[in-house]
């Protein structure tokens, strides 16, 4: 009873975190707008990532609060799971062929980035596998914490990784032909307001509940599955009004940029080249695998470029929402992702890693 208390407990943020929300709001607001004015693939959340990535490395102290990145997610996963169909599950006999792959993938480009890391920058075996590690970031700082390993250098790696993903993929997939640049909105219905008040109570309650249970993206999977049970039997007709959602898309550009903000330029600089590399051999090795499943399998190419990217699993199914690419295949593989990484990292660190302290020995 004291856990669900504490999670319903809503702390209102002070004065001064209210006026960094909303800077960093009003930032990623503009800078959203303005690649959508631009015509840029994914315009608002890349617009408002790097527009507050710029802010934060220049030094504006940005950040998003946990109430509203909160309500970011929920926002995301309602919107997800409302383009549930029968068509969007064709592809599931491919599944646990594709999430075999990627858990191959994930080993692979995990181990080849530490071995980078190691070789080619003089990393520290544990440092190295934990930067080199996809996804899982809260497990992944607890562990370097444990181990005594260079958290600021992980941090870095683990941050450029994301924030190049989101910015890149969509411009990549549309430069390829692989997704169109300008995909047509989702054209659903708005919600009959009882309709809106059920989607909204059963999205928080699941969320919440799975925040309880300690599941991964806790927020955005409790409202995507409860909004596809809801949307896909039948029990709810329409979705969030447009504005909602292209607010959510901001939120999560904004949340993802204002990560720069806990940096140092010293030590981003300092580890810039580090986290380039490693991500150029993450993504080769991730590429490899997205080829063969494109060359063996009819899943839609860009489908597999999104779940198999290694990136955060909010970020990748925001994009998954904005280029309108299946969430169901998307979410089952970053989730299947994270739950590799949460298992296999720490007994790869035991065995294969060192401490800091072995190596100033």
């Amino acid at each position: 009873m004291r856990q669900i208390v504490s999670s319903l407990a809503v702390v209102l943020p002070s004065r001064k975190k209210a006026l960094i929300a909303l800077e960093t709001l009003a930032i990623g607001t503009a800078g959203g707008l303005l690649f959508l004015w631009a015509n840029l693939p994914g315009g608002l959340i890349s617009g408002a990532m790097v527009s507050t990535g710029i802010a934060a490395i220049c030094g504006r102290q940005l950040a998003v609060p946990p109430l509203i990145t909160q309500g970011v997610l929920v926002v995301l996963g309602i919107s997800l799971g409302s383009v549930v169909s029968r068509q969007l599950i064709d592809h599931i006999s491919a599944y646990p062929v594709t999430i075999a792959l990627l858990a191959a993938a994930t080993f692979c480009s995990t181990f080849a980035s530490s071995y980078y890391l190691q070789r080619l920058h003089g990393w520290d075996r544990t440092s190295a596998f934990l930067a080199g590690s996809p996804g899982a970031l809260s497990q992944i700082t607890i562990l370097a914490v444990e181990r005594g390993a260079d958290l600021p250098a992980i941090a870095v790696v683990q941050t450029m990784r994301v924030i190049i993903l989101t910015a890149a993929l969509p411009m990549v997939l549309a430069l390829t032909g692989v997704a169109p640049a300008n995909s047509p909105g989702l054209v659903l219905p708005v919600a009959s307001p009882m309709h809106l008040v059920a989607l909204v109570a059963a999205s928080l309650a699941l969320s919440l509940i799975l925040r309880i249970l300690k599941f991964p993206a806790s927020w955005m999977f409790g409202a995507m599955i409860a909004s596809s049970v809801l949307h896909g039997a039948g029990l709810v007709d329409g979705g969030l009004p447009p504005w909602v959602r292209l607010v959510a898309l901001v939120g999560i550009g904004s949340l993802i940029g204002s990560r720069f903000a806990r940096m140092k330029p010293r030590v981003l600089a300092g580890h810039l080249h580090a986290a380039l590399g490693s991500f150029v051999v993450a993504i080769a090795i991730s590429g490899i695998f997205v080829g063969i499943i494109a060359l063996t399998t009819q899943v839609h190419v860009s489908d597999v470029i999104v779940a198999f990217a290694p990136g955060a699993m909010d970020a990748m199914l925001a994009l998954a929402l904005t280029l309108h690419i299946d969430p169901i295949f998307v979410g089952a593989h970053h989730i299947s992702r994270f739950i590799f990484v949460t298992i296999a990292i720490p007994g790869i660190v035991h065995l294969f890693g060192r401490t800091q302290d072995d190596v100033d020995d």
